[in-house]
Order: C-alpha cells, then sequence, then structure tokens
C-alpha cells in the first residue's frame, strides 16, 4: 500500500497565502502521476491541479494564476503553493498519486492512492 502524508493546511485570512506538502512515505513507490485534490463540505472532491506524465502541469480554473505545484524528485515531496486565498477555497486538501491515464486529468478516478487530507480554512 503506497502511503502519503499531507500538512501544511491551517487558517489564514483572504489573501494569505499557504504552501501544502505530500510526502510520499512509501520509498519504493516512484511516480509522475500527482495531483491535489479538495473537498469542501456538501460538495464533491475536486481536481485542483497535476502533473501530467510529461512533467507539464494542469490547473482547475478556480485556482489558475494563484496556485503553484511542483515537486522535489529528490526528497519524493509534492507541494502545492497558494497564493491569494479566497473564502471558496476553503477545504479539505488531498493528495493524489498513481493513475489511469485513459483517464482525464483531474478527474478523481484517474487516480488510484490518497492522502488523510488536510484542512485549509479561510476568513473573509
Amino acid at each position: 500500500q503506497v502511503q502519503l502524508v499531507e500538512s501544511g493546511g491551517g487558517s489564514v485570512q483572504a489573501g494569505g497565502a499557504l504552501n501544502l506538502s505530500c510526502v510520499v512515505a512509501t520509498p519504493t513507490y516512484k511516480t509522475a502521476c500527482m495531483a491535489w485534490f479538495r473537498q469542501s463540505q456538501g460538495n464533491e472532491r475536486e481536481g485542483v491541479a497535476a502533473f501530467v506524465t510529461d512533467g507539464s502541469t494542469g490547473y482547475a480554473d478556480s485556482v489558475k494564476g494563484r496556485f503553484t505545484i511542483s515537486k522535489d524528485n529528490a526528497a519524493n515531496t509534492l507541494y502545492l503553493q497558494m497564493n491569494t486565498l479566497k473564502a471558496e477555497d476553503t477545504a479539505m486538501y488531498y493528495c493524489a498519486a498513481g493513475c489511469s491515464l485513459s483517464r482525464p486529468l483531474l478527474a478523481r478516478k484517474r487516480y488510484h492512492y490518497w492522502g488523510q487530507g488536510t484542512q485549509v480554512t479561510v476568513s473573509s
């Protein structure tokens, strides 16, 4: 089983920033397919940002220009830098890894492994 461990969530005011981290805690597991999702109360889990297998990235329209996904392959860690946060960004944020290439980049069913989530709360 692949273990993903997120951290970096917290409470910030609108306009603030947070940087989320996701460590792949299974040392033998390496993948180019990693993504961030979020789920707010009463809503379905939605894709936020992801790496394509060629190293390029994709973002949900709602976060383009504000969020940046990156990774440190040596540390087996995925990051999500979130700037200019809005109240509507409030959600539990999940790291995902391992993908079915036939699925769309930000589709939940594309990814096989999930972390436990880290809460982000933005107050207006």
